[in-house]
């Protein structure tokens, strides 16, 4: 019997490991694998790319969502179908709390649904929460990153460029640490589907400080370009990669 191929994404069971790293820009994905000690070119379709590798023994894959929760949807539907079980999305953020600064790493713990992708699967009053196990394999791993990390509710929104700042107010009020566009949907689709998700995001702006990602001028570093957010970046996937470690030792172990 032929395996089927997920229509979007281009793989089929046996091209995904269990654990997943989802950046949103595609070309993210192929930097994330340079962090595995092997990886392979599975599939590049539709802005969906995907590798596979290992670190340390253990099989991990990183695919891209694009941005936004609709595509996201996609991509979280499609790699549970063939395998996947624990996803962690590697992303950026723009932070509404004034303590917070460009270059800081924050896990979120749960998401305020700002989207509307969520609210096709389930009412407004369902959760979006981080997977336990997932959420604190995070935090044991970033214990040892040199960078400042923050843990808390972020809020996922479809709107880039919407301002609403009576809504911020409220939710910065609420002890919301940031905004960005992808994880209510993951949280909400991967409960439903009773596997794993998590999410560690670098700060790229904050809001309250009108430090926001704008226009770029040729050859300043400002936005995901600074090099505050480019090192974020890559402790965040350190950090993944370090808590999928973490995770895999509890599994063989329980």
């Amino acid at each position: 019997m032929s395996k089927k191929i997920q229509p979007h994404i281009m793989c089929c069971k046996g091209d995904v490991a269990r654990y997943v790293l989802l950046p949103g820009d595609p070309k993210r994905v192929e930097r994330i694998a340079s962090h595995f000690d092997e990886a392979r070119k599975v599939a590049d379709y539709r802005g969906f790319i995907t590798y596979t590798g290992k670190v340390d023994g253990i099989e991990i894959s990183a695919c891209s969502t694009g941005i936004g929760c609709p595509s996201t949807a996609i991509v979280v539907e499609e790699l549970s179908r063939i395998g996947a079980d624990t996803l962690i999305r590697v992303g950026t953020t723009g932070a509404i709390q004034p303590d917070i600064d460009v270059g800081d790493v924050i896990i979120a713990t749960a998401a305020v649904r700002g989207d509307g992708t969520s609210r096709s699967y389930m009412p407004i009053e369902y959760p979006a929460v981080a997977n336990v196990d997932v959420l604190t394999s995070l935090i044991k791993a970033s214990k040892n990153s040199k960078i400042k990390t923050h843990n808390g509710i972020i809020l996922s929104s479809d709107a880039f460029y919407a301002d609403n700042e009576q809504e911020l107010t409220k939710l910065r009020q609420g002890n919301v640490l940031s905004i960005e566009m992808e994880s209510s949907t993951l949280f909400t689709i991967a409960s439903i589907k009773k596997i794993r998700a998590g999410t560690i995001l670098a700060v790229d702006g904050n809001l309250v400080k009108g430090i926001k990602k704008g226009e770029i001028t040729p050859g300043k570093e400002s936005g995901e370009l600074d090099t505050r957010v480019q090192k974020a970046i890559d402790e965040e996937i350190k950090i993944a990669i370090n808590a999928i470690k973490i995770l895999e030792k509890n599994y063989l172990f329980s």
